[in-house]
């Protein structure tokens, strides 16, 4: 007996009566062909067969590399030829990356012979539970197309938003990442971005303003104040000629004489408006210094009645503290 036949003759004996004894007791080559050739299950008059499933199986699995690999490539030329912003080019290439899936799902479907009617109750009961169970994750994800689309927003933007501060790393399908100043990364849900008030420090340009506030000592020569500030600002090489820095005299408060200096600069970093409004306080106190003009702290007056003589006694310290 040759290996086919101890082949059949086992499992044909081991197998028992019926459909398999029948499917054993073909030569392998055919068991194989009725195997590939079964049929799944059947859609009215449409039957699903084996070989139908497995030939729209590699028909995704293929379509769907491709279709990456496309896009990738798609995406890279369009960022290396440098016509379009990196943002514009991610989006097209997730609106190309799907519309390939979807694409590549109904052809396989087609391939498989299963009609799309048969989703039309999957498709209603999907709809329910988006409706109940995915609210917010659909709502990001359409936030997220939102944000790519109009740019309220976009990578490396200076951003404020619930009191944080921090610049814009990264824009997902879901989430945006933004880094703190104190270097912690924080996921926020891209339709937070749409629902509540959000501060963009560089939406336009990267131009921003910034104050410096100081009080001097009552008497000081006012005119001198002025010309030592604006040359603090004139002398620091990332404030802005244009719009040019402006001092303003805002009162006479109760210690001080109260000066207020508006500068615009152009920055890169969340900490970068305050590393320059540090430095114009650092080289406005070294003016101050060099021609005696005094910051002025808080000041009280302290007034006796005088009505009458004031007492005045000498009091002896206790034994032992002399």
């Amino acid at each position: 007996m040759d290996a086919i036949g101890f082949w059949r003759f086992g499992l044909a004996n081991t197998a028992g009566d019926g459909w398999w004894d029948r499917l054993m007791a073909q030569d392998p080559t055919e068991t194989l062909r009725t195997v590939w050739n079964a049929t799944l299950f059947t859609s009215g008059d449409t039957q699903i067969r084996l070989n139908q499933i497995i030939i729209a199986l590699l028909v995704v699995v293929i379509g769907l590399w491709l279709a990456k690999r496309v896009t990738r490539f798609v995406t890279g030329r369009l960022m290396k030829v440098g016509k379009v912003s990196e943002v514009v080019a991610d989006t097209l290439g997730k609106i190309v990356y799907y519309l390939t899936a979807a694409v590549v799902i109904l052809i396989a479907m087609q391939v498989a012979g299963i009609p799309t009617t048969i989703f039309t109750v999957l498709g209603g009961a999907l709809a329910i539970g988006v409706g109940f169970g995915a609210q917010n994750l659909f709502n990001n994800l359409i936030s997220g197309l939102i944000i790519l689309t109009e740019k309220p927003i976009r990578r490396r933007d200076i951003v404020e938003i619930d009191g944080m501060q921090g610049k814009v790393a990264e824009i997902g399908n879901r989430r945006t990442r933004i880094r703190r100043t104190d270097g912690i990364d924080v996921l926020v849900p891209n339709a937070t971005f749409l629902e509540t008030n959000v501060i963009n420090w560089t939406l336009h340009d990267a131009k921003i303003r910034a104050e410096v506030a100081v009080g001097v000592a009552y008497g000081s020569p006012v005119p001198k104040v002025r010309e030592l500030m604006l040359r603090a600002a004139e002398e620091h090489d990332k404030v802005e000629i244009e719009p040019p820095p402006e001092v303003l005299f805002t009162e006479f408060g109760d210690n001080t004489l109260n000066f207020l200096m508006y500068v615009w600069a152009h920055v890169q970093a969340p900490l970068d408006r305050q590393i320059i409004e540090s430095d114009l306080r650092f080289r406005i106190d070294e003016l101050f210094n060099e021609t005696g003009i005094v910051i002025a702290f808080p000041q009280r007056d302290v007034h006796l009645d005088t009505m009458r003589p004031l007492e005045v006694k000498v009091v002896d310290p206790p034994a032992g503290q002399k």
